[in-house]
């Protein structure tokens, strides 16, 4: 499925009689959207999302941060909430692919309700802008090779996706180096411009806010409008020396605005209306292009399709961080 589709938004817009009337009835009070990350950039679009959807359904939308467990906790906080249309779900791969499949949460996506796709976050490799060690991948790869494990370098959290994406690199190399955790990248690159760090994953926001300190070496992807995203750099799928498993939205971060099941029928539809035009705001299109998210705006019919494929190819594909650690302790 490409990135960036709106095949069906327009039709979203067609408000049905009974939406007309859901109107008047709901919502009544503020709604709530819970999301899974620390204030940053990417908090930031959803923001800008939750006031478009403000404009449209005359409430306050209300963006709040719950981070921890990789997304797990606010996850799990979206679930004990009713079931009422209150409460919307910034779900992220992370926690309602990645950790399911980690076992660290008895739940996933199909425990909830789809409005419409949010935006994607191609992920890529990164290093020090006056780094010459590693003018490309191959050579930072070709170091790692000769030197095990003596690298150092993060993906934020333990266990994130870009984390899962630089382990299915190592794997795909037989090469390895040393994670180490961060709560933000902001503090993660201090201590790579310092020489704490080797190297670290960065997402197309962070990489913009930060060119004049990182030099991306790689995308994680196979899409061309991630090369595009990125300046122009190799993707993975264009390296020879790396058999890259994962394709499509698979190595990306996304979100989907997603209710947990139970809730009203005539809330969802009130819901998805509201989203569908605001998907369509020339702000919300300026900001998401800005920073490097595109919008992806798949409906709701698309979402078990969508993320049971990126579910199909993770849930051979986490496994890798459990191989890191294996390979690490071997060398070390």
């Amino acid at each position: 499925m490409p990135i960036f589709n709106f095949k069906t938004l327009l039709s979203g817009l067609a408000f049905t009689a009974l939406s007309t009337a859901a109107f008047a009835e709901f919502p009544e009070r503020d709604i709530e959207v819970i999301f899974p990350w620390p204030p940053g950039v990417t908090m930031t679009s959803s923001q800008v999302m939750a006031e478009a959807l403000s404009e449209e359904l005359g409430v306050n939308v209300t963006v709040i941060s719950t981070p921890g467990g990789t997304g797990v906790k606010a996850m799990q906080t979206a679930l004990n909430r009713p079931a009422d249309g209150y409460t919307i779900f910034d779900g992220w791969v992370a926690p309602m692919v990645v950790q399911s499949l980690m076992g660290n949460i008895d739940a996933d996506h199909t425990d909830f309700t789809p409005l419409y796709a949010l935006g994607a976050v191609p992920n890529s490799v990164i290093v020090r802008a006056d780094d010459d060690r590693f003018p490309d991948l191959e050579s930072l790869i070709a170091y790692m090779d000769e030197n095990p494990g003596d690298l150092r370098y993060t993906s934020g959290a333990y266990g994130n996706l870009p984390h899962v994406d630089l382990a299915n690199m190592f794997r795909a190399t037989d090469t390895v180096a040393q994670h180490i955790p961060y709560s933000g990248l902001e503090e993660a690159l201090k201590d790579m411009r310092g020489g704490i760090l080797d190297f670290m994953a960065g997402n197309p926001g962070f990489v913009r806010a930060n060119s004049e300190h990182v030099r991306v070496l790689a995308a994680f992807s196979d899409l061309q409008s991630v090369k595009d995203i990125f300046g122009g750099v190799p993707l993975m799928s264009e390296i020879d020396t790396v058999d890259y498993p994962l394709t499509g939205l698979a190595p990306m971060g996304w979100s989907w605005y997603v209710v947990p099941n139970g809730t009203p029928e005539e809330h969802v539809d009130v819901l998805r209306n509201a989203m569908a035009a605001a998907l369509q705001k020339p702000e919300v299109i300026d900001y998401f292009e800005s920073i490097g998210r595109p919008l992806l705006g798949y409906p709701p019919e698309d979402y078990l399709t969508t993320v049971d494929a990126v579910r199909a190819q993770l849930s051979t594909a986490t496994d890798a961080v459990e191989w890191e650690a294996e390979k690490l302790g071997t060398v070390q």
